[in-house]
């Protein structure tokens, strides 16, 4: 017979796996070698310009386990570095959605949005242009917008141009192979992406 799991049971697993880490661990170090391998990557992908864009700055920010874990466990949680990292001059919005005129600080004077299109795979999507976005000097809002047609699609590239250690949206840096020897330094993944201001809608069910 199987037992059907109630509020009740799950705050008791909860205040199980709680005790655990308070017992078995300790707060993280405000900065770790891994950290500062994350900081690093930050720094060179925040200083390459565009090839094609002199108005476009790279946009980093560290996810992964180095920057969500805040303990220090008795063994070691880290596998490797992730790093987003987006253009100042793109920005997506869900389909329907009318442009926005108010931008982060951190965007150019123009912007390039995407609308969200549903692709034929569940959890996958299109990035189709529909709008340029001009800003405007006189009261810091993109006013100006001009509206695109059809069929012109977001294409993931990297700032590196190396296709040899591509995988997926990712591209992967291992410097045991760059180096060819042993190092502390561990592997980095960099993916490629697009800013949205919003939760999207095809992602609604992926916080559960």
């Amino acid at each position: 017979m199987r037992r059907t799991t109630t509020t009740a049971d799950e705050g008791v697993v909860s205040e199980i796996v709680t005790k655990f880490f308070l017992n078995t661990c300790r707060l993280r170090l405000k900065l770790t070698k891994y950290a500062a391998q994350a900081v690093r990557c930050c720094a060179e992908i925040a200083s390459a310009q565009p090839i094609d864009d002199e108005e476009a700055d790279y946009i980093p920010l560290i996810t992964g386990s180095v920057a969500e874990f805040y303990v220090e466990p008795m063994l070691p949680h880290v596998g490797d570095i992730d790093v987003m990292y987006h253009s100042s001059t793109e920005l997506a919005i869900p389909r329907g959605h009318p442009p926005p005129t108010q931008l982060p600080a951190e965007c150019s004077n123009y912007v390039e949005v995407f609308e969200i299109v549903d692709s034929h795979l569940p959890g996958y999507v299109y990035l189709e242009l529909r709008y340029l976005l001009t800003k405007c000097i006189d009261n810091d809002k993109y006013d100006n917008c001009i509206e695109y047609g059809n069929g012109v699609y977001f294409t993931i590239y990297n700032y590196t141009g190396d296709k040899r250690n591509v995988h997926g949206p990712a591209v992967l840096t291992d410097y045991r192979q760059r180096l060819g020897r042993p190092t502390p330094l561990i592997s980095v993944d960099v993916v490629r992406c697009v800013r949205c201001l919003s939760w999207p809608p095809q992602a609604a069910d992926w916080p559960m």
